[in-house]
Order: structure tokens, then C-alpha cells, then sequence
């Protein structure tokens, strides 16, 4: 496929990581030439620079043969014009656009992105994809990633393993065993910095970061083998009252449990929209840093602190500084990838990549093959893909034990109707199962080829 990513930021600097690694003609847009040479060294891509939305910049990456355009540039004006002269000059048939306003998002201007206006297929938000994030953390507390599978049945949990664990130096073959009625697959684990699929004998270990899936009704049950208090949410405090915490406390509100929240936001034209904009929610005005004005909004007491401003330095020393007061957890938003490893070490219980949601986001919208979700892990490091078993793949009618994955490859789920199961070796994969693979990076390809998946769009 002919594909054209417009913005050599880090979304679309990953998005044409992901789909050059798939042997696509990927062509990179972007007004930096410092960016467009980072990534034509970098990776297997063409690289032009200049504006994405006029049309001879377009022309010279090859609009005119090209079968997908992805505009994620930092301006929502420019991805929408972009698309627009995508579609009426050269009349590429897919158009995906990141919009980042508000004022662009609201469902009563829908219509506006029909073909005969403003001709765009799918419309990517990354600040509600965060806020979904944000929730997703603070509906399962103890764990630093979460995400939905299976129409919300299956979860996917990311554990930090402690001293205490009941689990550790336990071969995984033999947990199964002692606890057989429990819906639970660990299917990566992090150890020194390398994330790997695990087999059967391998143990776990004090320090080790475990990705596992469960069923919901054994998510409490679940995170007690781990280790893990299941505690509620009850007070909630939000630094930053941008688009995701102002996302975030409208959802938070939206909630039946009525969680009591506070929001703190230093620039005071915003905390006063936020005030008029919010019903149940505190907004007070100050420096989230400030350790007065953590204490006035009740830090110390609070369930959880979620730092979603837009400086991820910040956001760091405000999660720090929170736990340090006396909060149940805190949650930072990190756009930097290389900051995720000092998470751990200052005590920040869980983090949200912007980049991460958002790349999975846009996968789960161009990949074929009936793929339903991908969730992308990490630093781009690994997928978990659910995806449904079309008659051609070659894992269809076959048992697990007969089917060739790849050593970075494990099966972590399989709905047959409306039954979810955990597999086992001598579960058959049938024409229309539902499957849910995690797959390190270099091992997705494959995959994809047992799943009969490809880049299409007709």
C-alpha cells in the first residue's frame, strides 16, 4: 500500500515506524527538515519537506497513486485542509485526521466531515483517548497500564510485581494449576528493560513488570494473587484543567459512584472556564507544585492524583510531590518515552503516553483482516491484537498446540459466541473466534500473517 503520514512528529514518526516495518510505501510529510532527516535515516520511508496541505508538496510525495493519507500534523486546520485537498485534488480514497479541539469534536457538528464538506473517514482525538486512559487507571487501581478486550469482558493489567507477591518464584505452568477457575494469562513480562512473551516455565520475579490478562469478574480476584489491594476511588484530585482533565472531570462526573474530585489549574482563565464548565467539581486556582495549595485541595487524603498537564516535567514532580503528602496513587501523563523508566524509581504508580493511545488508536482504524482493537505497549515495544479468525487463516480449524507462534507470540484469550475462554492446548480455533494475541513488535508481521491480516482499506 501507497501510504502518506503528514507530521514527522512522534505520533506520526511511530505510525511510519509501524507501517514501513510492514513493507508499505510509506512517504512522511513535514514542514522540519531536521524531522524529515531523523526519519529518513531512521526508517525505511521517503521524506518531503513542506507544507501537507498544499497541494504541490502533496503531489511530490505522491499523491496521486497513493491509497491512504494519515494527517496528524500539531495544527487541526492544516490536517483538515489537508484531507480536503486529499480528497478534491487527488482523490485518495482513505483520509484519517487528528483533531485536537474541542470545538472541532462536538456531535452536533457531525455532519461537518461528510464527503461533500469536509471529506474525512475517521477522526482521531488524542486528548479523549487520554482521557479514556486516565479513567481506565483509576478503574483498576494497584496497576500502571489497563485497557479494555472483548467488548469490556477481558482486561488487559500491567503489575508491578513486590517483596510480597504470593506468585513470585512461581513457574506459570504451575500457577495455572493451583488456580485453574482463574480466567488469568501473564502474557509479557519486563525484566532489566526487555519485554518478552513468557513460556510455560518461566517464574516471576520481585521488580518484574507482568502484562495479564483476565476475565472482569476476576479482576479483584486476580490482583489478591498478585499482591495487590483493591481499593475504591473515592476523592480524586486533577492537576491541569486543559482538554484531558477537563475530559477527565466531566467523565469522573458522568460516574455513578459520585467520586468527589478536585481539579487545580495555574492559569486563571482557564480555572474559571473550568468552574463554569464543570458542576460537581472544585477548581481552585494556584500551582499544582505548590505544597500549601496540595494540601487545601486535600492531597493527603485523596484516593488517587492524576497530573495531566502539558509538561510532562511537571507532571512528574507534582506525582512525586503528591505521593510524598500522602496520596493512595498517583498517575502522570508522560509524552517523553525515555521519562518512563524513572517512574518506577520515584515512586509513580502509573503513567499515560499520549503517543501510545493514540498510535494505537489509528491502527486500530487502517489495519484489515477483521482486526477489532490493537493496543500498543510500551515504547511501541509489543501489540496486543483481538482480531476474528476469517476462514483463510491458517490457524483456523487447527488446535493451539498445533499452531506455529512465533517465540514473541502468545494467545491470551478466545471468544467462541459468547463464551470467553482461556486457552488451553487442545482448544480448537474455528472460522469467526474472536482471538486476542500479544505479540512483541518485530513478531507482529507474522501474526498478522497466522490472522490473515493485511493493510487494506476495500
Amino acid at each position: 500500500m501507497k501510504i502518506i503520514i503528514c507530521g514527522a512528529g512522534q505520533v506520526g514518526w511511530q505510525i511510519a515506524r509501524h507501517l514501513s516495518g510492514e513493507r508499505n510505501d510509506v512517504t512522511i510529510i513535514d514542514t522540519n527538515a531536521e524531522l524529515i532527516r531523523r526519519a529518513t535515516d531512521a526508517l525505511d520511508v521517503q521524506g518531503v519537506t513542506g507544507f501537507a496541505s498544499h497541494p504541490e508538496v502533496l503531489d511530490r510525495a505522491g499523491a496521486r497513486d497513493a491509497d491512504l493519507i494519515i494527517a496528524a500534523t500539531y495544527s487541526d486546520e492544516v490536517n483538515m485542509v489537508t484531507c480536503q485537498v486529499a480528497h478534491s485534488v487527488f482523490r485518495i480514497p482513505r483520509k484519517i485526521a487528528r483533531l485536537r479541539s474541542p470545538a472541532y469534536l462536538d456531535a452536533v457538528y457531525s455532519d461537518l466531515y461528510r464527503l461533500e464538506h469536509l471529506p474525512i473517514d475517521v477522526i482521531i482525538s488524542p486528548e479523549r483517548e487520554v482521557a479514556a486512559a486516565a479513567m481506565q487507571r483509576l478503574s483498576v487501581p494497584s496497576t500502571f497500564d489497563a485497557e479494555n478486550f472483548l467488548d469490556g469482558r477481558v482486561h488487559l493489567l500491567g503489575i508491578v510485581l513486590d517483596d510480597d507477591c504470593p506468585a513470585l518464584n512461581t513457574p506459570l505452568r504451575q500457577l495455572n494449576e493451583l488456580f485453574s477457575s482463574l480466567s488469568v494469562v501473564v502474557v509479557g513480562i519486563r525484566r532489566e528493560g526487555r519485554l518478552f512473551a513468557p513460556a510455560a516455565g518461566d517464574q516471576l520475579f520481585a521488580g518484574d513488570q507482568i502484562y495479564l490478562l483476565t476475565q472482569t469478574a476476576d479482576i479483584q480476584r486476580t490482583l489478591e494473587v498478585f499482591g495487590k489491594a483493591v481499593a475504591r476511588q473515592e476523592r480524586v484530585v486533577i492537576i491541569g484543567a486543559g482538554n484531558v482533565g477537563l475530559s477527565v472531570a466531566r467523565q469522573i462526573e458522568a460516574r455513578p459512584d459520585r467520586i468527589r474530585a478536585k481539579m487545580i489549574e495555574r492559569d486563571r482563565a482557564r480555572a474559571e472556564y473550568a468552574a463554569d464548565s464543570l458542576d460537581r467539581t472544585i477548581v481552585l486556582h494556584g500551582d499544582g507544585l505548590s505544597a500549601e495549595l496540595l494540601d487545601e485541595a486535600a492531597v493527603p487524603r485523596a484516593d488517587a492524583v492524576l497530573a495531566i498537564t502539558d509538561d510532562d516535567k511537571t507532571n512528574i514532580l507534582a506525582s512525586v510531590r503528591a505521593k510524598q503528602a500522602g496520596a493512595g496513587m498517583a498517575i502522570a501523563l508522560i509524552n517523553d518515552p525515555t521519562l518512563v523508566p524513572l517512574m518506577s524509581a520515584l515512586d509513580i504508580d502509573a503513567y499515560i503516553n499520549p503517543r501510545a493511545t493514540t498510535v494505537s488508536s489509528i491502527l486500530r482504524h487502517i489495519r484489515h483482516g477483521r482486526v477489532r482493537h490493537i493496543y500498543s505497549i510500551g515504547d511501541a515495544e509489543a501489540e496486543l491484537i483481538e482480531a476474528q479468525v476469517l476462514s483463510t487463516s491458517p490457524i483456523a480449524g487447527r488446535a493451539i498446540r498445533d499452531v506455529e507462534f512465533p517465540e514473541g507470540a502468545l494467545l491470551g484469550a478466545v471468544q467462541k459466541g459468547v463464551r470467553v475462554l482461556k486457552p488451553v492446548p487442545d482448544m480448537r480455533i474455528d472460522e469467526g473466534d474472536i482471538v486476542l494475541i500479544f505479540a512483541i513488535a518485530k513478531d507482529v508481521p507474522q501474526v498478522e500473517r497466522l490472522l490473515q491480516v493485511s493493510i487494506d482499506f476495500f
